[in-house]
């Protein structure tokens, strides 16, 4: 019985090691008997109760029905140390992902000399704006100069929304040489392919990336984007309001 008695205290105590913030006493004794089918459950009950008994220095409860180690008590207080308390998880937002999108295009697919984050209604209408805006110019030492093209993206992080995103990418394409469709590679992968081949029907360019992680997206080219002619009343519209970012 006393073999027994500890083998149940050392599996308390290696769950509660597990878990710095503290366990239930119901959900203590479950994992312990989940641990070993040969545990009497009462054996168990009286183990967990004789816990703060047996071994006051090793265990405490800061509040009724919660056991926790005492290794993670602050010391002048019974709350739980400060580097042991849950952190709430960071919320990642469609607009973490501009302006590494816009650094890609201009240092990683050299597709544009400067690109800008955008988003919001700055456009104006119901034609929305592009989340990033970027441009090629021909460098001044260029003995042949090319027009100026404009990039535009349209970057979506909820994979239900993904139509959306292309009749949004299907708009830019009025006052824009290339078009960019930026959806997360989480996205089912049929879902994916007929995006895809959307895009190549219309001659958008269409990225894939990493949405849980905006420092390093790992954007990906699945088809690349075509050059088209823009219209150039809508061109002449739309970039006026973004003149001094994107031409200064």
């Amino acid at each position: 019985m006393a073999k027994i008695g500890q083998q149940i205290f050392e599996k308390a105590f290696e769950i509660l090691e597990q878990n710095p913030e503290g366990v239930r006493h119901s959900e203590l004794i479950r994992g312990i008997e989940a641990s070993d089918g040969s545990f009497v459950h009462n054996t168990v009950v009286a183990r967990v109760v004789a816990l703060l008994q047996e071994y006051p220095d090793r265990v405490y409860k800061p509040s009724r029905g919660l056991y926790r180690l005492t290794k993670y008590r602050a010391p002048d207080s019974g709350e739980l140390k400060e580097e042991f308390v849950p952190k709430e998880p960071t919320k990642v937002r469609e607009e973490d992902f501009y302006a590494p999108f816009a650094d890609w295009l201009v240092n990683e697919t050299e597709e544009c000399t400067k690109a800008i984050p955008l988003g919001g209604n700055r456009f104006g209408g119901r034609w929305g704006t592009p989340d990033v805006v970027g441009k090629r110019e021909s460098k001044k030492s260029d003995i042949l100069k090319a027009p100026v093209e404009i990039v535009s993206a349209e970057i979506k992080l909820d994979t239900s929304q993904l139509m959306t995103a292309f009749g949004q990418a299907c708009a830019y394409c009025l006052f824009s040489h290339k078009v960019y469709l930026v959806v997360p590679n989480k996205a089912p992968d049929d879902e994916i392919d007929r995006i895809a081949a959307l895009c190549q029907v219309f001659g958008i360019g269409l990225v894939v990336y990493d949405a849980g992680n905006p420092s390093d997206p790992r954007f990906s080219i699945r088809c690349t984007p075509r050059y088209q002619q823009p219209n150039l009343y809508y061109a002449n519209r739309y970039m006026p309001s973004i003149e001094s970012d994107l031409f200064s």
